[in-house]
């Protein structure tokens, strides 16, 4: 309450800069209508600010977006639950603008509100509000009205609950395209507070009405009401009801509505349930991994791993499987990718045999793929195909193509910064078999034109470093990377030297001192002296790590040294 005790004149000011020409101004004082408010007093916030906001309807959107967020949060600065009545007028005005995210913002304030107000003053004052805004002449305040059913519903005495559903229903078949999507979007919200018997009869009759709009965009919203009515019928009416209309949307002549089937699958499997699922949905959910736009084809292939795991082995064998095998080689390289970033999690579900026997031809197929996302997706995700055949299998079909993969020009000139991340992790799995061949895919990432990924590529061997242990990172990754020390170009030394700052923690104080240590020293002569400048750093990483008399007896004499290079920049980093 500290506000009430600032000075009246700077509040006088916000109060001015309400009616000020300057929008910039306008909008900073509605962004503090909170001071404003405190300042008033409850009693004259009621009684002259709130109507004041209420007649300044035709300012800049971005004023009115702000007020009908600000008013949202104000019912402690009109008198607290029982006055909140009082913002309902103004909000109820931002909701017939033309300006949509001004309507959303003012809708969603006026449901936050709703949701503390009083169960007599909803049926006093925000039901004849809603009805007011369904009734309106122009299509925004109808718009508007959709959106806030769910919230005086269940207060309403029961012969306005019935003329409720029978103005949602009118709204529902509104001639204006953009009341009718309103309507189908809000359609479950308004649905989970309607009486189980007319949830059966009059809003499932509504939602037979929008499964069946010319207008493609009503539709499609009507397939995300498919998932959220099936939550709340019983089974049995949910199959009745529901899947008929899933069954219908997959072939829909509109490839938008397919998409959203295709999208929402999952969910709409979760709502009819597994049984009607594996009878039913099975040739729907073929028919969309075969559509004839790749945009529906990406939706399903993304949910492959999702619905197999609905079905049993032997159906996604029989059914998805052949799909899947076309689909590893579309034409589309998203289709590819989509796949490539879901189908090792089929490995679990299929199991050993079928993994081995269908999947791992066509995880190949894409690990050789053109488009680098989709050998990437592919890599990332090989554990989850190691717990189910095996390291040794894991290692004999597929480690091969890897180490191909690494000598893959088009790979080596990826700028992703991931690509040597995901690459290198999924490398680790091998541990212990063949890794003298794995670990010669990796120091030569560190001599990468691209910065990000000679850096990633550093990052990843100290990971290997730290899961295998300091005597197995001295035996095969120290000696490649002290080699390269020796690159004529310098920011491949530099690469060298960010390397030995991660790995130098994980050696240990000892290696350190013998293996890495003399190469720093040696970089600090380097001619160029961006080197010298990363010296510097070097050695302010690994300091912690070292005795203090190789602190005084190599560190210090070298830093004086650099202290006294002609370059400022060297000579200021040795200052640490």
């Amino acid at each position: 309450m500290s506000m009430v005790e600032e000075p009246l004149y700077p509040i006088a000011v916000l109060i001015d800069e309400l009616k000020n020409d300057d929008i910039q101004l306008r909008l900073n004082s509605i962004r503090k209508l909170s001071t404003i408010a405190r300042a008033l007093g409850e009693e004259r916030t009621r009684r002259e600010l709130i109507p004041f906001l209420g007649e300044n309807n035709d300012d800049d959107d971005e004023v009115l977006l702000a007020m009908a967020e600000e008013l949202g949060v104000f019912i402690p600065f009109v008198g607290g639950v029982e006055h909140a009545h009082v913002l309902l007028p103004p909000l109820e005005t931002l909701c017939t603008v033309e300006e949509t995210c001004v309507r959303d913002k003012a809708v969603e304030s006026l449901c936050r509100i709703g949701s503390q107000m009083r169960e007599s003053d909803l049926v006093e004052y925000f039901i004849p509000l809603a009805k007011r805004l369904a009734a309106g002449e122009w299509f925004t305040a109808r718009v508007s009205a959709c959106g806030l059913f769910h919230i005086v519903y269940p207060s309403a005495p029961e012969m306005s609950k019935t003329e409720l559903r029978s103005i949602y229903s009118q709204l529902c078949q509104d001639d204006m395209p953009m009341v009718r999507r309103s309507a189908a979007s809000n359609l479950g919200k308004f649905a989970a507070t309607v009486e189980y018997t007319h949830l059966k009869a009059d809003i499932m009759s509504i939602f037979e009405d929008l499964t069946k709009d010319d207008q493609d965009s009503v539709r499609l919203l009507a397939v995300e009401g498919c998932a959220a009515l099936g939550k709340l019928l019983e089974p049995q009416d949910c199959v009745t009801h529901i899947l008929p209309v899933i069954v219908n949307f997959s072939q829909d002549k509109s490839w938008r509505v397919r998409y959203m089937v295709a999208n929402q699958l999952y969910e709409l499997c979760e709502a009819v349930g597994p049984e009607p699922t594996r009878t039913e949905l099975v040739p729907a959910y073929v028919r969309l991994l075969r559509d004839n736009e790749a945009e529906v084809r990406i939706a399903a292939a993304g949910k492959v791993t999702k619905f197999c795991r609905i079905l049993n082995p032997e159906l996604s064998i029989q059914h998805i499987l052949p799909c899947v095998k076309e689909l590893s080689s579309d034409s589309s390289q998203h289709v590819r990718s989509a796949l490539a970033s879901v189908i090792m999690g089929m490995a679990p579900v299929l199991g050993k045999d079928a993994t081995i026997e269908q999947l791992l031809p066509i995880f190949l197929s894409l690990l050789k793929d053109e488009f680098p996302d989709v050998r990437l997706n592919i890599i990332s995700k090989l554990d989850q195909v190691n717990q189910v055949i095996g390291i040794d299998l894991l290692s004999q079909s597929l480690l091969p193509a890897i180490v191909e993969l690494a000598e893959d020009r088009h790979w080596r000139w990826l700028q992703d910064k991931v690509c040597g991340l995901h690459f290198l992790a999924s490398l680790s799995i091998f541990e212990g078999i063949s890794m003298s061949v794995v670990v010669t895919c990796q120091p030569p990432y560190c001599l990468l034109q691209v910065h990000s990924i000679r850096e990633a590529a550093a990052n990843n061997l100290k990971r290997l470093a730290e899961e295998f242990g300091p005597e197995w990172a001295m035996q095969h990754i120290i000696p490649q990377i002290l080699e390269m020390i020796s690159n004529p170009h310098y920011l491949y030394r530099m690469t060298v030297l960010y390397a030995i700052s991660l790995l130098a923690p994980v050696m240990g104080s000892e290696i350190t001192c013998s293996k890495l240590l003399p190469v720093v020293i040696t970089s600090s002569k380097d001619r160029v002296p961006n080197i010298k400048f990363n010296v510097a750093k070097v050695l302010e990483s690994i300091f912690p790590i070292l005795d203090q008399s190789v602190v005084e007896k190599t560190i210090r004499p070298c830093l004086v040294e650099l202290s006294e290079d002609p370059d400022v920049d060297a000579a200021n980093s040795s200052y640490w």
